[in-house]
Order: C-alpha cells, then sequence, then structure tokens
C-alpha cells in the first residue's frame, strides 16, 4: 500500500517560537537547542540534545537525551523511552511545547481547536480534548495534567455538575480490570494532586467537592 502523508504522524510546535510549525515523523527527529538538530530549539533552558522522536515498530517513541532541564509527556518528566499517543503534549525543558498527532488526517484545519480558551466555555474552568490543556480563568495549568489527572477532570466535566461514583470514576481512569486493583486511597492521592494543581491557580474555589457516600462533583463556576 502507498503511504499518503495522512498516514504519517506529525509533530506540531504550539505555542513558543516554534508555534504552528510541524514535521513528518517518517525517521528519527533530535529536538535540541543546537542548529544542527532536526528541530532546533533557540531557547537557553534547552539542552544541546535535548530529546529524541524515533518512529518504531512499536509505534512513535519518545527519550530524553539525559538534559538538564527534562522532558515532560502530558505533565510527566519522562525517565525512559515512552511511547507516544495521538494528542499527547511534549514539553521541552519547559520551553517549548508540541502536540503529536497519529497522523496528519487527524491535523485540525488551521490548528484552532488549539488555540487558547474558546468562547463557548462552560464555566470558569476550560477543558480541551484534543490538546489535553486545561485553563482556570484565562490561566493554563503549566506543565499539563498528568494523564491519569486529566482523565479525572475530564469524567467529572463532562458529567455536567453530576455527581459521579467513585468506582465510575476508578473504571473510567483505569479500565474494568486496572480498577480491581485499585484502592480508594489511589483514587484519593490522585484527587488529592489534582485539586492541588487547580489551587495553584485559584484558591478561593473548591473545584473538585467530595459526596460523602456518593462520590465526586465537578463544581465549575461561571467564567467572569
Amino acid at each position: 500500500m502507498t503511504e499518503t502523508n495522512h498516514d504519517v504522524p506529525v509533530l506540531v510546535g504550539h505555542e513558543g517560537n516554534l508555534d504552528g510549525q510541524r514535521w513528518m515523523l517518517r525517521d528519527a527527529l533530535v529536538l535540541g537547542r543546537v542548529d544542527d538538530c532536526d528541530i532546533p530549539i533557540n531557547n537557553r533552558q534547552v539542552s544541546r540534545q535535548h530529546a529524541r522522536i524515533s518512529p518504531t515498530i512499536e509505534g512513535v517513541m519518545i527519550e530524553d537525551l539525559n538534559s538538564k532541564n527534562g522532558t515532560h509527556c502530558n505533565g510527566a518528566r519522562i525517565t525512559e523511552e515512552t511511547l507516544l499517543n495521538d494528542g499527547d503534549v511534549i514539553l521541552i525543558a519547559l520551553a517549548q511545547k508540541f502536540v503529536f498527532l497519529s497522523s496528519d488526517a487527524t491535523l485540525p484545519l488551521d490548528f484552532e481547536d488549539l488555540s487558547p480558551p474558546m468562547p463557548d466555555r462552560r464555566g470558569k474552568l476550560l477543558l480541551e480534548k484534543r490538546s489535553r490543556r486545561v485553563w482556570v480563568g484565562d490561566e493554563e495549568i503549566i506543565p499539563p495534567l498528568s494523564a491519569s489527572q486529566f482523565q479525572l477532570l475530564e469524567k467529572l466535566f463532562d458529567n455536567k455538575g453530576r455527581v459521579v461514583p467513585r468506582e465510575e470514576l476508578m473504571t473510567g481512569i483505569w479500565g474494568q480490570d486496572g480498577a480491581i486493583e485499585i484502592t480508594n486511597q489511589a483514587l484519593d492521592a490522585l484527587v488529592r494532586r489534582l485539586r492541588g494543581r487547580i489551587t495553584e491557580i485559584d484558591p478561593d474555589h473548591v473545584y473538585i467537592a467530595t459526596v460523602r457516600g456518593h462520590g465526586l462533583r465537578l463544581d465549575n463556576p461561571p467564567a467572569d
């Protein structure tokens, strides 16, 4: 079968100096500060050769090249070769953001759905699913939430103030089989971390309310 551009994974620069630029991931690409890198990032926080993104039989992998300030994927600093999934957000030294798309066919027109806060937001807290970005008011949560934090917030966000049972949340985050092995304490710890990230921006409102004996509810106040 002949490969088309739509079959090729894409890395898209988002915000920073490389905003809107994109690279087809047919071969391994090195990201770093020096000009001879495949993707040069002109920022002193970035190491000379910072990270590598490589297509493999298993999928597209990202690895940090012993950089000083780290490489983050969906808010978590990576310490080993990591498989990328569609929509993953990559941060290089917290200096340049990229979004990984599994193919060019998933690239939004004009990249509009990765733009900052949309006018039809439901409340003060805004969640953008494709790029896994979250804003509280006009301030974005940086670095991004981890995958599990985002999944928890997304589940609450989609239920529009409904009290979501703990079991439903655990299944939504860890899957039916995985939830069996997860304790209530693990969910509580995840909730605390997510609350902490939101509180860093808005300490005056409790967005994630615990309804004892029932579950959790997102209290998303109107935007200012």
